[in-house]
């Protein structure tokens, strides 16, 4: 039985990037844990609550003792209208019924599950990415509020069950290697341009200009392109076309062109914000 209406992603040309629009894009911010008294809820939010983290959320501790890549295990899955990348930090309310019941087994078994980015119009995808609990809290109306943080990435090869939540075989991801290319030079350029980009979108929304802190903060080319696309709020098909390749160096690329896009956008409208001041 396979996952209804997987999205099977076909990386287009970089000539056809897209830039991110600067007012949703690059939140470098870390979630704080929830309380009850928290109304950071992606559920009864009017905007979605899409993905934020920080540099400092990243580590290389989600690459030990990985699965190997050739296993094949059953894994629940929670889809969501956003993507979780590795190293990432995920705050979650469990409300659904269904969803409670798998919380009350995770709890007691692994505390992972398999986030797989879904939308109405597209459906769901068939990569996504291990999130394991790593803080809970359990209210009197059996709701959960959850801390996760993004582990290995996967793809679902065959759907097992679907009540009362889904459940699904899938196989490990692992980026293959990048041969010649190099991994030091390409996230450099990418830090680089995010740098530029914060900048000029500060500078544009009236924010303060001062210096932007160092992004990468050591991480190992991989984890950092993982870091990279997780910042790029508001446009979960791109994170989602980024999560799914397998090759470090060609994620850094995609990010350096769509954040070169991005560095044009931004300092076209800042020459138009110096001629015309009224007009920002």
């Amino acid at each position: 039985m396979a996952l209804p209406q997987l999205i099977h992603h076909h990386p287009p040309s970089t000539s056809s990037l897209p830039s991110l629009n600067p007012n949703t894009m690059l939140n470098l911010k870390s979630y704080r844990l929830l309380s009850k008294s928290s109304s950071t809820l992606f559920h009864r939010r009017k905007k979605p609550n899409y993905l934020r983290c920080s540099a400092s959320s990243f580590s290389e501790k989600h690459h030990t003792n990985s699965p190997k890549s050739d296993d094949v295990v059953e894994l629940p899955l929670f889809p969501l209208p956003l993507v979780l990348f590795p190293g990432a930090i995920l705050p979650l309310q469990i409300f659904e019924f269904r969803y409670r019941i798998m919380m009350h087994t995770l709890l007691q078994t692994d505390l992972r599950f398999g986030v797989i980015y879904s939308d109405a119009v597209s459906g769901t995808s068939e990569v996504g990415c291990v999130g394991e609990i790593v803080k809970h809290e359990c209210l009197v109306d059996d709701r959960f509020f959850l801390i996760c943080k993004g582990q290995e990435r996967f793809r679902v090869t065959s759907v097992v069950r679907t009540k009362p939540y889904l459940v699904a075989e899938v196989a490990w991801l692992e980026d293959r290697p990048s041969g010649e290319e190099d991994l030091d030079a390409l996230a450099n350029d990418v830090e680089t341009y995010m740098k530029d980009v914060i900048r000029l979108s500060n500078r544009l929304n009236g924010k303060p200009e001062k210096e932007v802190v160092d992004l990468r903060r050591n991480l190992f080319p991989t984890p950092f392109s993982f870091f990279v696309g997780s910042t790029f709020e508001g446009a979960p098909r791109e994170q989602q076309a980024l999560l799914e390749l397998e090759d470090t160096a060609a994620r850094l690329k995609r990010e350096k062109e769509t954040l070169r896009n991005t560095l044009n956008y931004l300092t076209a409208a800042s020459a138009v914000k110096d001629v015309f001041p009224s007009s920002s």
